[in-house]
């Protein structure tokens, strides 16, 4: 079977949907994505109900890791912070994160507690220590399939000419995917892919301060992989919004702006045909 690592050399262009919920990942799974991307925001949001802030801890998420590879056979590269830590912390992180089923990690540079990207008042850590922790992440995974995507967030505070220093330094200490994250015009994106010669991948928010861009102007600015971590997410908290607004008003869900998906065909999304074959199978 082809890994996601060996499509990325290959040159396939990957978009990967953000998931963050059993439900996100079973949809998800059904629609033939060559990938999937573990958001942070989203899963500490559904999962603990808080911001993504660096309260959630590595547990939390190499747990909400295990579930989701259980459901999905999608490759899927997930959200690992700041390695939660120092340089132990980050070893532990990849063989755990590689255990649980991901296909990748992505590790950034921020200081911890970090903050989501697209957020103000974000810092980053001396590029050397960032460095150690790529090395590290690199020697303790146990096979090389398994990406090690280093993302920077120097652009916000440090400009972009760091941003992308900081960039070439990642791929040089063996990052397989280098994310520069929050880039600011599609003249940034350009001098990034012209500068940064390793695979790239692109954080794409809508609403965030990248543009959002069609997928072949992403593959010709020298993108190789566009992550949507908040799309699914946004869609979902609009179409609540609207339901739970009629119910309110109305104390009926009739007449919801938002469309609802069909009860049975949901049903079989969630795996319910294995449970009525199974009690059929031993039904008295």
């Amino acid at each position: 079977m082809t890994t996601l690592k060996q499509k990325l050399a290959a040159g396939e262009f990957i978009a990967a949907p953000g998931i963050f919920d059993g439900i996100s990942v079973r949809i998800a799974e059904s629609m033939g994505f060559d990938a999937l991307y573990m958001t942070g925001y989203g899963t500490v949001g559904s999962h603990l109900g808080l911001p993504d802030a660096g309260l959630a801890s590595y547990r939390d998420m190499v747990e909400r890791v295990k579930v989701f590879t259980s459901i999905a056979k999608t490759p899927m590269i997930a959200d690992g912070d700041t390695g939660y830590g120092g340089l132990l912390n980050v070893e532990h992180t990849v063989r755990g994160y590689e255990g649980a089923g991901a296909a990748g990690i992505q590790i950034e540079d921020q200081e911890f507690p970090k903050k989501c990207g697209h957020t103000p008042m974000r810092r980053v850590i001396p590029l050397e220590d960032m460095l150690k922790k790529i090395k590290v992440a690199v020697a303790a995974r146990d096979s090389e399939d398994f990406l090690i995507v280093a993302r920077t967030d120097a652009r916000t505070g440090h400009g972009l000419d760091e941003a992308i220093r900081r960039g070439e330094a990642f791929a040089k200490a063996g990052a397989d995917i280098v994310f520069v994250e929050s880039p600011e015009s599609v003249e940034e994106m350009e001098k990034i892919g012209a500068s940064i010669d390793a695979m790239l991948l692109v954080n794409v928010v809508e609403g965030g301060s990248t543009p959002v861009l069609p997928a072949a102007d992403y593959q010709s600015i020298g993108y190789n992989i566009a992550i949507y971590p908040g799309a699914g997410f946004l869609a979902v908290g609009a179409a609540l919004k609207s339901v739970y607004t009629q119910i309110k008003e109305t104390g009926s869900s009739i007449g919801a702006e938002a469309p609802l998906a069909d009860f049975m065909e949901f049903s079989r999304s969630m795996g319910f045909e294995d449970v009525w074959a199974f009690e059929k199978q031993w039904a008295d």
